[in-house]
Parts: structure tokens; C-alpha cells; sequence
């Protein structure tokens, strides 16, 4: 079926200082990521009339009503656009997405879509620790029968289905700390990044406490404060503004269902089965790749689903280098969330949109004329896909 090309460009974007940083609250984050994003693209508040927020871990009962209470925070008046929505770490790309369809139905010319959070405290003067998570487990997806067996939490779940890879297709440690350490790579080449001047070595991943087995402490991805926001807007308006647009070329969700731990693979299959249909696309096409790492495990299940390897493959895909600095794919070129900062899903949108414009000083790829895009929500329950790139269809 031929798929209409997504009339909409990302035009601002807007990124606040991230990881221990005490004081805001995660709607005060929010607020000053589209201070941010707006002022990026040359637009004023009064311009926006759409606002889709994802509450974080630490908004408590403002979630329920996340977009209105940013709304009231900075004074917005007359949206035609509001929501607060979750789908986890996909909720990013659903946002965009859902902004994108806005602008073609004539709803909306300027979409805020932000994330925020502030689940870090700050340490105590008794202990002197470096700040603790203000979370109380708001993913609770072992019950029953699994938390009998121990399985508690996503760093378990994840762990098991990283096991089962193992198990199957003989991946390695090596090999997920070569991820580990290519998203190290790339994050000395970025300011913003929290391990930015802290190198890594595969041994050094291999010293790294055990959180989950097979999961060392660096398979997973950073707990930050801060808030990243993006400003969707209507492209015949979009070329006028401050920054050159980033056009949303082709976008999709997959929401597998089924059993992870028989099928091993993500909704990456059938998210991009329209994105890459939409934006008259192929792998082949694609210079870059922003992808959800919630862990190392999820960036190599997710290439093999997007088909850059075969099922089974990803292990020895990663292992020689290819998508860190220099490689022939290059893999979460600011850091990813496992080195930069994590802001679910608005971690990979926002450097996507700084390759595509060309502004990653140090970590720029030579070509960025179309970046993929990833957003996973759940363990491997959830999917979007994003091709982000230079020029409309």
C-alpha cells in the first residue's frame, strides 16, 4: 500500500542540563526544555498550539494530567492539541508521530513534544552518597509466578531474554560490551554527555559490578534529571524558521504481543515496515542509527530486527568496531543513554536531530541525510520507528 510522505519537520530542539542536577521539578525540567526547544526555532510560546507530554517516574499524580499542568506552568492559552501520554520508552516517537498526524489533519502547525524527569535526590549529608532514585518501581511487570522464581523488575526480565540469546545464538559478553564500550566511544565527543571524559575499556566493562546476570552494570543504560524537548511543526512554516528543518520522511509503531523469551525479537519489524515504506526508503539509505538502549542487549536485538543482520547475528555485527566512531554504521553517535543521558526515547530523537542538521562538532557523521530512529517501550513490548532526514519526500 502506498504510504503518503509525513508533511512535518522537526524545527526546534531543546535539551537541559542533564543527570545530577538538583532543584527543578520535572514539570520545572519540562517547562525550560520548550523554553529551549522554542527558542532554538526562532518561535515564541504564544506560537504553539499543540502540547503532548511523557511524564516521567518522579511526576507522582501530575502524570494523570501531565500536559495540562505544563500548559498552566507556562501560560499557554488556546491549544487545539493536548495529551499526556506512555507507551515506556516509545512514547517519544508516538509523540511525534501523533503531532505529525495532527499537522496533516489541520490540527496543530506547532507541536511542543517533551519528556522530563527528576527521579535522582540529592545526596544526604550523613552518608555522603551521590544521590539516590526517587523511584519506587513504577514498571512492575513481574508479578505472579515470575517474582516467585526472583524475577523483579526490568533489569531481570531483560536479563533473562539476554540469557535466551546466549543460550540460542551464542552471543557473548564480548560482545555486548562492545556495544558498551563504541557508545562510550562517541560519548568523548560530546559535552552534554554525563561519562563525557571517562573512557572505557572492555576489560573495564568486565569489572563492572552485576546487577542481573548476564547484565554488568554498564549493559545498562544511565538514571538522569533533565528534560529534552522537540517542536514539531507544519512544513510550509517550517522552512522560515531559525533552523533548518528536519523532516519526518516515515514513521510506524509495532506492538508485537506474544512471549519475548520464545520469538526473541521486538515490534521493530512491523515499525518499520511503514516508516521505511512511507519515506520510499531501504536499509541501504539509512547513514546513521539512534537506538532505545535501555541495555546493550536491546541495541543488538534491535539491529538484527531491523534487518542490518540476520537473526542471531548481532553479536559478531557489533563486535568489530562498525558502529562506533569510524565504523561503516554508526550506532548512537552522542552517547546513547547508556553513556550520554537517558530521557527514554527523546535520548535518540534529539541526536538524531543534531546529525541530521549537521551540528555534532566532534561526533558529526560525514553523511546525514537520513538517521533512523528507535523507541522501545516494556521489554520489547513496544516499538516505534522514526526516519528523520535532510530533505522532504
Amino acid at each position: 500500500m502506498e504510504r503518503r510522505a509525513a508533511q512535518a519537520a522537526i524545527t526546534g530542539l531543546g535539551i537541559t542540563e542533564q543527570g545530577k542536577v538538583y532543584g527543578p521539578s520535572a514539570v520545572g525540567f519540562a517547562v525550560d526544555a520548550i523554553r529551549l526547544a522554542l527558542d532554538d526555532a526562532g518561535l515564541e510560546a504564544k506560537d504553539l498550539d499543540g502540547l503532548l507530554v511523557n511524564p516521567g517516574l518522579s511526576w507522582g499524580q501530575a502524570a494523570q494530567m501531565g500536559s495540562f499542568a505544563v500548559q498552566q506552568a507556562m501560560g499557554l492559552r488556546d491549544l487545539r492539541l493536548s495529551a499526556a501520554m506512555n507507551l515506556g520508552g516509545a512514547t517519544a516517537g508516538a509523540m511525534v508521530m501523533q503531532a505529525v498526524l495532527a499537522i496533516e489533519a489541520g490540527l496543530a502547525n506547532h507541536v511542543a513534544c517533551v519528556f522530563s524527569d527528576a527521579p535522582l535526590k540529592p545526596p544526604k549529608p550523613r552518608d555522603g552518597s551521590g544521590g539516590g532514585s526517587g523511584s519506587s518501581g513504577a514498571y512492575a511487570f513481574a508479578g505472579g509466578l515470575e517474582a516467585a522464581y526472583g524475577a523483579f523488575g526490568v533489569n531481570g526480565l531483560y536479563a533473562l531474554l539476554a540469557s535466551r540469546h546466549m543460550h540460542r545464538f551464542g552471543t557473548t559478553h564480548d560482545h555486548l560490551g562492545a556495544i558498551a564500550v563504541a557508545e562510550r566511544a562517541w560519548a568523548q565527543h560530546n559535552p552534554r554527555a554525563q561519562f563525557h571524559g571517562k573512557t572505557l575499556t572492555l576489560a573495564e566493562y568486565h569489572a563492572s559490578r552485576w546487577v542481573a546476570e548476564p547484565f554488568h552494570l554498564l549493559d545498562c543504560c544511565l538514571v538522569s534529571n533533565g528534560g529534552l524537548a522537540v517542536i514539531v511543526s507544519r512544513g510550509d512554516r517550517a522552512r522560515s524558521l531559525a533552523k533548518p528543518p528536519v523532516w519526518v520522511r516515515g514513521m510506524g509503531q509495532g506492538h508485537p504481543g506474544g512471549d519475548p523469551l520464545e520469538t526473541l525479537a521486538s515490534g521493530a519489524p512491523l515499525a518499520a515496515r511503514d516508516a521505511f515504506a512511507m519515506a520510499g526508503a531501504t536499509l541501504a539509505d539509512v547513514d546513521f542509527c539512534e537506538l532505545y538502549d535501555c541495555y546493550t542487549f536491546t541495541v543488538l536485538v534491535t539491529l538484527e530486527d531491523y534487518g542490518f543482520c540476520a537473526k542471531g547475528e548481532g553479536g559478531p555485527f557489533v563486535a568489530d568496531g562498525r558502529i562506533g566512531p569510524g565504523g561503516a554504521l554508526p550506532v548512537n553517535t552522542g552517547g546513547g543513554q547508556l553513556s550520554s543521558f537517558y530521557m527514554w526515547g527523546m535520548t535518540p530523537i534529539g541526536e538524531a536531530v543534531i546529525q541530521v542538521r549537521g551540528e555534532g562538532g566532534g561526533r558529526q557523521v560525514a553523511k546525514h541525510d537520513l538517521g533512523l530512529v528507535s523507541g522501545n517501550g516494556g521489554v520489547l513490548s513496544t516499538h516505534t520507528t522514526l526516519l528523520l532526514g535532510r530533505e522532504p519526500r
